[in-house]
């Protein structure tokens, strides 16, 4: 397996385009990984994940991380008891 294989199906990009020439499939998964993080950035914040974290997590690895964030329960908030009686 080359690297240009295993690059487009890591990011999903070779799914939409097989024969996408290796800068073009680089510069997209770029600009792809850069929204990702930024999409697990907010959900993390929202959700009470680190973000530092999952940015870079969302940076690395995609659409995967999204995925495992948004499927993640949301953390309770510091300070606040976790009583499921009282909601």
């Amino acid at each position: 397996m080359t690297f240009d294989v295993f690059l487009g199906y890591f990011t999903g990009l070779r799914l939409l385009a097989p024969d996408m020439s290796l800068d073009t499939l680089l510069r997209t998964a770029l600009i792809v990984h850069t929204c990702d993080a930024v999409m697990c950035r907010l959900f993390a914040h929202n959700n009470g994940h680190p973000k530092n974290l999952w940015t870079l997590l969302g940076f690395g690895f995609g659409i995967w991380a999204v995925a495992l964030l948004l499927l993640l329960p949301r953390r309770p908030e510091a300070g606040t008891p976790h009583d499921s009686a009282t909601t």
